[in-house]
């Protein structure tokens, strides 16, 4: 069986409407994506990358809940990784991402560890989604 297209993020958050903003704010300038469906009230968004694929989607995680039981949908685990072209470039998105309600959980630094030529920082969206920055 083919799939019909690439799989996509979805994040279930109990803090729609900040993380909406948040995702709102954030994603058009360091991706390009668009909003494509929902908004701060709509319980469920997605954004889309150029050519209309899905890249994120956030829904509350009270209608999983709804549809699935408590036990049954988990809390947490994920992160959304975004690369940028540069330092500056990074550093730039950490401002923003703090200017829309994020907090800096790591600052910028170089993790040759993780890579060579490797440094991110990471930011905890309003409902405490980790979202990483990179550049290489």
């Amino acid at each position: 069986m083919e799939p019909l297209e690439p799989p996509y993020p979805r994040l279930l958050v109990d803090r729609y409407e900040p993380s909406f903003r948040f995702y709102d704010a954030v994603l058009p300038g360091l991706t390009g994506c668009t909003l494509a469906r929902g908004n701060s009230s709509s319980g469920y968004a997605s954004w889309d990358a150029a050519g209309g694929r899905t890249a994120l989607a956030l829904f509350t995680r009270a209608a999983m809940v709804s549809a699935l039981g408590e036990d049954r949908v988990p809390r947490g685990g994920g992160s959304l990784v975004i690369h940028v072209a540069s330092r500056e470039a990074l550093d730039s998105a950490v401002s923003l991402c703090a200017e829309a309600g994020g907090v800096i959980a790591a600052p910028a630094r170089d993790l040759p560890e993780w890579g060579p030529g490797l440094r991110a920082a990471h930011v905890l969206d309003p409902d405490g989604n980790l979202v990483e920055i990179q550049t290489y």
